[in-house]
């Protein structure tokens, strides 16, 4: 995801003393960005786990009945479709759930729903859709990390059900977590790619942890995940620097605030010069408590 609408809704902390991320449209939605729109690795990878479940289920079970050539060309279809035309997929992933209620390939097709809702920022499609891909695979570490990174990024402080959805994001993340240890490697991947793809699923999860824990205001346990986050990604989130900067200059430890915050100044994009702002700011804290 490039840098756009939540990181771009991602803004400023109003002072020293302010509760939690304030959510307001920055810019209009350029491109995608991990906050409301896959980015290119992202879709690269979902559509590559879609394709896996495909060939999995596809050569499972040699008791499964065979599937009618109707359903498995109604599902290609929707699998062809891919990320570029999501109005499109979610036409056909209707169509399919609707015909094909009991398939076997419905799993695949709810979770590529929930990325074409993702894509078009419709969360109350995309919450319902990645629930229904759940209940049927529970363990679906990418469903599991992409929800419960999106919840504590766009909720607002009128959402009176915000404390539901950040215990909900913190138990995906939670069991994502579990299960990203043992899930087993494609037989497409080198150890080398999947190493790599492990670790960034778990840079993203501990990411998601961050922000739930920085909304309930829970500083230490923030910085905590957001240490993790920042030091396994391959590209770091400038939004996770600039949320553990905060978070660490609630705990008065300055010089790590600094850092996070000069890190974040590094990165061009809307929270670059509020970064830099802040990691001044901190230095003057710093400078005022000794």
């Amino acid at each position: 995801m490039n840098a756009s609408k939540v990181r771009k809704r991602i803004l400023c902390l109003a002072t020293v003393g302010a509760a939690a991320l304030v959510l307001a449209p920055l810019l209009a939605a350029q491109g995608t960005n991990p906050n409301y729109i896959p980015s290119q690795e992202q879709k690269h990878d979902q559509e590559m786990q879609l394709k896996q479940k495909q060939l999995e289920q596809g050569n499972s079970d040699q008791a499964t009945p065979k599937v009618e050539p109707l359903e498995e060309a109604a599902y290609k279809a929707f699998y062809d479709v891919g990320a570029k035309d999501p109005d499109k997929r979610i036409q056909l992933g209707q169509d399919f759930i609707q015909k094909y209620p009991s398939s076997r390939y419905a799993e695949g097709v709810y979770a590529g729903l929930a990325s074409a809702y993702y894509a078009k920022q419709n969360w109350k499609e995309f919450y319902a859709s990645s629930d229904k891909a759940l209940a049927l695979k529970s363990d679906d570490v990418d469903l599991l990390v992409m929800v419960g990174w999106v919840i504590p990024h766009i909720i607002t402080p009128s959402d009176t059900d915000a404390a539901d959805k950040l215990d909900k994001a913190e138990r995906y993340e939670k069991q994502a977590i579990v299960a990203i240890a043992t899930i087993s490697k494609p037989a497409t991947a080198t150890d080398e790619q999947w190493a790599s793809t492990k670790t960034e699923k778990l840079s993203q999860a501990h990411s998601a942890l961050g922000l739930v824990y920085f909304r309930r205001q829970q500083y230490a346990d923030a910085a905590k995940e957001l240490q993790q986050a920042t030091q396994s990604a391959a590209n770091p989130d400038p939004t996770d620097y600039f949320v553990l900067g905060y978070s660490l200059q609630n705990l008065s430890r300055f010089p790590e605030a600094i850092e996070a915050y000069n890190r974040c100044g590094q990165v061009q994009g809307p929270l670059q010069d509020r970064c830099k702002q802040s990691a001044d700011a901190v230095k003057k804290l710093a400078a005022q408590s000794k």
